[in-house]
């Protein structure tokens, strides 16, 4: 453990940590905590306040104060040269073997998670620093147990790096007696070791920006962006960073958030699991706002399409990227049924994307590279996006972003055993140490996660029924989760079972779905089981 009188490190420094954690980066890491950490609370403390409106039947809606922003005519900053083709992104956490990997998959972009596919550990966060400045000075390597080495190759994806949201806390570092924030953490390690070192090799620092909830937190980071440019030197709109709209109350901020960022804005990205946990948590004590199966809640119901076509509409007239959803299929290797019907609806919904016109999209796995990369080609050809489509034929209402009408849509036994079976199973990887968890063939993170323990939070909350006639209850939770982890021990075997974490996961999952009140998120539960 290293301390000062102001700066205390709860975490070792071992090994390459040094080479991350040191007094000069620590020291810029603190003045972002003390210039902004202040603030970034009174935005949380407006987020309960909000919550609080909704709760009391407030329904949202674009905002009457910045209509001059909506109305007036402003474009954002033009894009990065190696940002203008997004057509396809990876996303993946920072471990070495899966950064070499993304890297090299051929896709346009690679997105670094510091957030929904990672498990915030010490070792994971200072490890992934170091990983990343390797990856940018090209001298990261990895052999794995069996002896296969990994290296990049000669042309990789532009790096992009996805710290933590403005709710969670990092633990292992204090401020003046105090937790500092994830968010500053995250982007102050990279941005003070690596902004120019990007420079230097024709690159920038890019970021992705998770659970935004208001334009007001936009500003905040512009302002993170223009203390850290200034600290370091480096010129003022030298960041570029896309935002996630992942929150339903975002959705009704699109043009003030780019507006805020629009000195260092690369567009928006549609975060579409997220988003349905957002729907579910924000209006979870509305009884109009039940969801059924998660399978049904497509991007193709009207609520969802409203989303995606304003994102497109909104991001286009202002010059800025609009970026598709994730595609989560992970190729079975041993059954080629499953991968056919898999890779169809994939190909399926990229086609959707690029024929709606988002400039590119997201891929959890190397192998859906080449099906996301054929779609968005048959659309932009040999142009970098279609940034001069304008969608003039879309006007959504904010009734239409809030209507969850779904005919014939509905709960099911087999829906809620998923929800049960996947929350629990990505639960206890996450406390394992790994964010990235492949399920089912599809690879899940927290957002995921958050969906399965939601859904049947908000199915007991409202009484609803199953298909097959059963109310959903703590106690049908309970057995369910009872058959489906003996289900897991029996496919794992008790060697494999015994070295989990499944008894500490399913208490997690317990307390975050059966709970009376609503935990705002998992990860602020479940991060008390690890180091």
């Amino acid at each position: 453990m290293a301390s000062s009188e102001q700066m205390k490190l709860k975490g070792p420094v071992t090994g390459r940590a040094a080479e991350v954690l040191t007094s000069d980066a620590l020291e810029f890491v603190a003045g972002l905590q003390r210039e902004f950490g202040a603030r970034r609370l009174e935005l949380l403390r407006m987020r309960d306040e909000r919550q609080a409106r909704l709760d009391a039947g407030e329904s949202p809606t674009f905002l009457a104060a910045t209509r001059s922003v909506r109305e007036s005519d402003w474009k954002v900053a033009p894009p990065a040269n190696d940002l203008q083709d997004r057509r396809v992104e990876i996303t993946g956490p920072t471990d070495r073997k899966m950064v070499i990997n993304a890297l090299n998959s051929g896709a346009k972009v690679f997105m670094a998670d510091f957030e929904d596919a990672n498990t915030p550990t010490w070792a994971n966060l200072v490890e992934g620093q170091v990983n990343l400045i390797d990856a940018i000075e090209r001298t990261l390597d990895f052999t794995s147990p069996e002896g296969k080495q990994y290296r990049l190759d000669a042309k990789v994806a532009t790096l992009v790096v996805r710290p933590r949201g403005w709710h969670l806390d990092e633990r292992h570092v204090e401020v003046d007696g105090k937790p500092i924030s994830g968010s500053l953490f995250d982007f102050g390690l990279y941005f003070f070791h690596n902004a120019k070192r990007l420079l230097s090799k024709g690159s920038g620092p890019y970021f992705y920006l998770p659970k935004l909830e208001s334009h007001l937190e936009a500003r905040l980071w512009n302002d993170v962006f223009n203390f850290a440019q200034g600290a370091l030197d480096v010129p003022r709109g030298t960041i570029r960073a896309t935002v996630l709209i992942e929150t339903i109350l975002a959705a009704f901020e699109m043009e003030e958030i780019l507006y805020e960022l629009r000195e260092h804005s690369s567009g928006l990205n549609a975060g579409r699991w997220d988003y349905i946990f957002s729907i579910i948590k924000k209006f979870r004590n509305r009884p109009d706002f039940v969801l059924p199966d998660r399978a049904q809640v497509t991007m193709t119901v009207p609520f969802m399409r409203a989303y995606t076509d304003l994102l497109v509409k909104t991001c286009h007239s202002r010059g800025a990227h609009a970026m598709g959803g994730m595609a989560a299929f992970i190729p079975s290797r041993r059954d080629p049924e499953v991968n056919r019907v898999a890779l169809a609806k994939v190909k399926e919904d990229k086609d959707r994307e690029a024929g709606s016109g988002f400039d590119g999209t997201w891929v959890a796995h190397p192998d859906l590279v080449a099906t996301a990369t054929e779609a968005f080609d048959r659309v932009l050809g040999d142009r970098p996006n279609q940034l001069e489509r304008q969608r003039p034929d879309v006007s959504v209402t904010p009734g239409q972003l809030i209507d969850m009408k779904m005919p014939d849509a509905s709960i099911t036994e087999n829906g809620l055993r998923l929800n049960v079976s996947v929350g629990v199973q990505y639960i206890e990887s996450w406390l394992r140490g790994v964010g990235a968890a492949a399920i089912n063939n599809l690879m899940e993170d927290v957002a995921t996660a958050e969906i399965s323990r939601s859904q049947v939070w908000q199915w007991i909350r409202h009484s609803s029924r199953l298909n097959e006639g059963s109310p959903v209850t703590a106690d049908l939770v309970r057995e369910i989760a009872d058959d489906e982890l003996a289900k897991v021990r029996g496919r794992l075997g008790e060697e494999l079972w015994s070295k989990g974490r499944f008894a500490e996961a399913r208490q997690v999952f317990e307390e975050v779905a059966l709970s009376e009140s609503f935990p705002a998120f998992l990860t602020l539960v479940a991060q008390r089981q690890i180091d």
